[in-house]
């Protein structure tokens, strides 16, 4: 099993105007962070897309690159590109382009996203949405897989024999299929023969089984090779020397950020009581000491069925510097081990 991290460059807001500070050594930070998980040995390190005051990662495929130029081994992939809002043929250069730079390192994972705040933004109609990314999905792989394209539909201008250059360095470039409960979603990227992440961010992780079993029963319907099929969980999580250091550098943060986002959506203030059942055996949060963590994973990993990639995201946290590096090195060093010989 390959263990990453996703980030969304979470940004440090002045409490009473919710100015940025500190923006350009919060971007170092970040990036000082991927280069630590390169050498720890950490398998891969996706950016999420966001467009709000409170992150950074508006761009992913610049920090991406960014990131490509100072590591050597670490895949580098989104987490997620909203492509509901975006060109496909601009995603895929991109990405191509960062596929060189890396020397065959990058990937990408596509979805619609958390946040509805690229919609507006790029002119898109929300009642739309699904209709969006099917479309944008299509044309994607139909430029990664054609270097020559014709293609026509409702979002975009069509394209009439139209050459889409640079192509990467690995043929195809990997794209995975982010997702969170629809069951429509899971089986699509079955069908489509994608590699699947599921971002677990609540609940009991054991719950997503009969959605994961969808995605695997369309993959071997649609006639695909068993074998290519993966299935990747990206999870809130954080690690430090003992599980009571992590829950206390952890929990605050958490429920802060968890309670402005519920503020947003309408949801319940988040208890010590909710928090403690979720970092609990069963719960979605991968918050604890490295044996702890290690154990949990490997017990989702049995309740899916199987699992090929973990990414924890540590942003949620309101961390220090210090901490994540911390905790990617604790990673690296104690969690990884226990997971690949699990």
């Amino acid at each position: 099993m390959e263990l990453g991290f996703d980030s969304f460059g979470s940004a440090v807001l002045e409490e009473t105007t919710g100015k940025v500070l500190h923006a350009e050594q919060s971007m170092a930070d970040l990036l000082d962070r991927i280069v630590h998980a390169d050498r720890a040995g950490i398998d891969v390190f996706g950016m999420g897309e966001h467009h709000r005051p409170d992150y950074f990662d508006s761009s992913p495929v610049t920090i991406l690159a960014a990131a490509a130029a100072r590591t050597e081994r670490i895949r580098l992939t989104s987490a997620v590109t909203v492509l509901s809002a975006a060109d496909p043929v601009r995603v895929f250069q991109s990405f191509a382009t960062l596929d060189l730079i890396s020397r065959g390192r990058a990937e990408m994972v596509v979805g619609r996203g958390s946040f509805i705040d690229a919609f507006p933004l790029f002119g898109h109609d929300l009642a739309n949405y699904d209709d969006l990314f099917t479309e944008k999905l299509e044309l994607l792989l139909n430029i990664r897989d054609n270097p020559r394209v014709t293609w026509s539909g409702r979002f975009r201008p069509a394209l009439q024999d139209q050459p889409v250059y640079p192509r990467p360095s690995q043929d195809p470039l990997p794209i995975w299929l982010g997702v969170g409960g629809t069951p429509a979603s899971f089986a699509r990227a079955g069908t489509l023969g994608l590699p699947l992440m599921v971002a677990v961010i609540g609940g009991e992780t054991h719950r997503f089984r009969p959605l994961v079993d969808l995605y695997r029963n369309a993959w071997a319907e649609a006639g695909h090779d068993p074998a290519g099929a993966r299935v990747g969980l990206h999870s809130l999580g954080y690690v430090a020397e003992t599980t009571e250091r992590a829950v206390e550098e952890f929990y605050p943060g958490h429920t802060r950020t968890m309670n402005k986002i519920g503020r947003e959506r309408g949801w319940r203030p988040q208890s010590r009581a909710h928090f403690d059942a979720q970092a609990g055996p069963l719960g979605a949060l991968l918050v604890g000491g490295p044996e702890e963590v290690a154990e949990k994973i490997l017990r989702h990993s049995e309740a899916l069925g199987g699992i090929d990639r973990l990414t924890f995201q540590m942003d949620s946290a309101e961390l220090t510097h210090q901490q994540g590096l911390r905790a990617i090195e604790l990673i690296g060093r104690e969690v990884a081990p226990r997971v690949k010989a699990g």
